[in-house]
């Protein structure tokens, strides 16, 4: 039996995979800002789940949240930071305000709940952290610039993260989803207001996506996928989700490594 804290346990990935954990007798800790959003598993698992009010923006409450679960589970043996959302807007669109809240969900949650919990892991010599990133993550696409910006700080600290606690016996897996069926891109998802002079290539944008993406996959199927990395022996640190990604990436990537190659005399250059 395993111990999970999952935040954004309310709707898409992090419901899935709590029900997922709970239908196999593992024990879960699982966070939402309302919490009579989680009313239906506490009636059917009982004393299995711990709903826990938590904005993953408080770093106080991160703290006192993973404090609770750990008294309560007795140990964490898996921590999901799955809470975020989604902000559209080309960066010129984009207000201090949407700027700051994007990083504070989608960045300093993860790190507060990471931190929150590291002491516990460490002193048990165990543990899973599994943060939830995006194809989003390792590319970037227009009109979601700063959010493709929250992933990538959060692959950045999290591949650090993992080789500073391999020693520990901690694992650490970034899970890079492509295009799912959750409410990424509908009710909690946030909009800049638009300027006109993107009008045109905001539409071009949009029906690129649609080609990139394809038909959005089940967030319930993807129960199985994140069972079987938290029960590997040798859980990778970067998995994706979904058909879309690996294509997108080997593009993106073979790109990157042509122009730094046709460039390479300038590097040197630089360098004296």
């Amino acid at each position: 039996m395993k111990a999970w804290f999952i935040t954004g346990a309310s709707r898409g990935f992090g419901r899935e995979w709590a029900i997922a954990a709970l239908e196999r007798g593992d024990h879960v800790a699982a966070t939402a800002r309302d919490t009579s959003t989680l009313d239906d598993l506490v009636e059917k698992y009982g004393d299995a789940v711990l709903p826990l009010q938590l904005d993953v923006t408080d770093r106080d409450a991160c703290f006192a949240a993973v404090q609770q679960a750990h008294e309560r589970l007795g140990r964490l043996d898996v921590v999901v930071n799955n809470a975020g959302h989604g902000q559209f807007g080309m960066i010129e669109e984009i207000s201090e305000a949407e700027a700051r809240e994007q990083l504070e969900t989608n960045v300093f949650g993860a790190l507060w709940v990471t931190q929150a919990a590291l002491p516990f892991l460490r002193e048990q010599g165990s543990g899973h952290i599994l943060q939830v990133s995006s194809i989003g993550g390792i590319s970037a696409f227009p009109n979601i610039g700063i959010y493709n910006a929250s992933k990538w700080a959060l692959e950045g600290f999290s591949q650090a993260l993992a080789a500073e606690v391999a020693g520990f016996g901690i694992r650490v897996t970034l899970i890079e989803p492509g295009g799912f069926d959750t409410d990424w891109g509908g009710s909690s998802a946030r909009h800049a207001a638009a300027l006109p002079a993107y009008d045109e290539f905001r539409a071009q944008a949009a029906e690129e996506r649609k080609t990139r993406v394809g038909a959005p996959g089940d967030p319930g199927a993807s129960a199985a996928a994140v069972l079987r990395v938290v029960d590997a022996e040798h859980p990778p640190l970067r998995v994706f989700f979904g058909t879309a990604p690996l294509a997108v990436a080997e593009a993106d990537y073979g790109r990157r490594i042509e122009t730094w190659r046709e460039w390479d005399d300038v590097s040197r250059l630089a360098q004296g």
